[in-house]
């Protein structure tokens, strides 16, 4: 006989898993479905193993820093490999945990592709086709690759966990988050590192100031970058390398490229069509404030309705989805005053409105205070690397209504901040706020 559940999720990413765990609590029947690995992007690819690079890129710094502190360091070397095969345990220690976490809340899983036929079918790749009264799509985002000759010889985020070695020159295409924090990490491995950018900035929509101090703490590195350039095409010489040819700069030989230029939903092959989804722009799911899709019992959570791509939105999505599903609540996710860091070395963090935003929506008149300064560790250190914070205040009411930050840590004193700016707390409750001291994030409350 066909299966049938209450609830199927199609994709075991971090949305799709809070969403089929919370259904079960509530006392749904739950099945889900996942063709690659239980986890998705965040867990497997993503947020998690970059992080852990990250870490490991920061100790080339910290190295050169110890010796101002009394530590002397004999011989150093670093091994890519162990790096990057340390990290994969680790990723494979998680996807334990979360298939788990799964079945001790017996949710039934296919560890298989699963696709709409419409109505409330679902074919699965083994050929059975199981049949649920809801249905959520939580399959995510993958990277856009674009359409140039040789493409195929470039690689992206997803692909970097698993290079045999380092190259010794690589090329980042794109401007943003990932290709701001790939950048870092290949620099501080030691390899030579050229970033490429379409437009005439970085991080467009992250605040001015940080992203000017990013490019020039970024360039004092030794990081290259070529604005205002396109790829035209990428041949593969004999002796392994990559000869890129270019449009707005100069050609050049790489040993590796990586393009890191956006993410685009993963709504192909998926049936859509046949269920009578409807799509947005570019390929994203439609959906109202309670995920749901023009179908009445199809859902979408996560990148692939193209809203905010962030692995706590998609948690929140899929947790508020499963709770007013089948949880007898009423749960909307407010998708405003969201935090977001990118893990550049240094790293930034903000929440709020930008100054330039500020000025747009409240006039001249919006207020801000900056701290420019060297974190105490860099000045023993004899590293000549500033930190930049900045708040943005409400002209009218003196609502904290933006913080933005540059500097060793960032993300983790923003995480706390974030709370005042969602509570609408003012720069006066700030300034009464005792500094905890000696630290970087006392300049929160310093600021005049």
């Amino acid at each position: 006989m066909t299966q049938h559940f209450d609830l199927f999720v199609i994709g075991a990413g971090s949305g799709g898993v809070r969403a089929a765990r919370i259904a079960a609590s509530h006392g749904a029947k739950v099945a889900i479905a996942e063709e690659y690995r239980v986890g998705g992007t965040c867990v497997i690819r993503g947020c998690v193993p970059k992080k852990l690079l990250v870490y490991g890129a920061h100790f080339a710094e910290d190295l050169e820093d110890c010796a101002r502190f009394g530590w002397e360091i004999g011989e150093k070397s670093f091994d890519w490999a162990k790096l990057r095969d340390n990290v994969a345990a680790e990723v494979d220690r998680l996807e334990g945990l979360y298939h788990q976490t799964l079945e001790s809340n017996d949710v039934t899983i296919f560890e298989e592709r699963a696709r709409l036929k419409g109505g409330k079918e679902i074919a699965l790749a083994s050929g059975e086709t199981v049949t649920a009264d809801t249905i959520l799509i939580a399959v995510g985002a993958r990277p856009n690759m674009p359409d140039i000759e040789g493409i195929e010889h470039g690689i992206t985020s997803n692909d970097v966990f698993h290079l045999p070695k380092l190259p010794k020159r690589v090329a980042i295409a794109g401007g943003g988050y990932i290709a701001n924090e790939f950048a870092g990490i290949f620099h501080q491995f030691g390899s030579k590192v050229t970033v490429v950018n379409r437009s005439d900035q970085i991080l467009r929509g992250y605040d001015e100031s940080m992203r000017e101090r990013l490019l020039h703490i970024s360039l004092t590195k030794g990081i290259d970058f070529k604005f205002n350039s396109t790829f035209k095409k990428i041949e593969k010489q004999d002796e392994g390398s990559l000869l890129l040819t270019m449009d707005g700069c100069d050609d050049m030989e790489v040993d590796a490229v990586l393009f890191a230029t956006g993410r685009v939903p993963n709504t192909d092959e998926l049936g859509l069509d046949d269920a009578g989804v409807e799509l947005g722009e570019r390929g994203a799911i439609k959906v109202d404030e309670y995920s749901c899709t023009n179908v009445d019992h199809i859902f979408a959570v996560g990148d692939v309705t193209d809203r905010i791509q962030l692995t706590p939105i998609a948690i929140r999505e899929g947790h508020a989805f499963a709770d007013t599903r089948f949880g007898g609540m009423d749960r909307k996710v407010d998708h405003g005053c969201i935090p977001s860091a990118v893990f550049s070395h240094p790293p930034i963090a903000s929440v709020g409105m930008t100054e330039s935003e500020a000025r747009q929506a409240f006039g001249n008149q919006v207020k801000t205070y900056t701290s420019d300064f060297r974190a105490m560790k860099n000045v023993l250190a004899n590293r000549n690397e500033r930190s930049l914070y900045k708040l943005v205040v409400h002209p009218l009411d003196d609502r904290v209504v933006g913080i933005h930050m540059i500097g060793p840590e960032a993300p983790e004193i923003l995480q706390a901040a974030a709370i005042a700016v969602k509570a609408g707390l003012t720069k006066a409750q700030f300034d009464d706020t005792v500094a905890l001291h000696p630290t970087m994030a006392e300049e929160l409350v310093l600021m005049r």
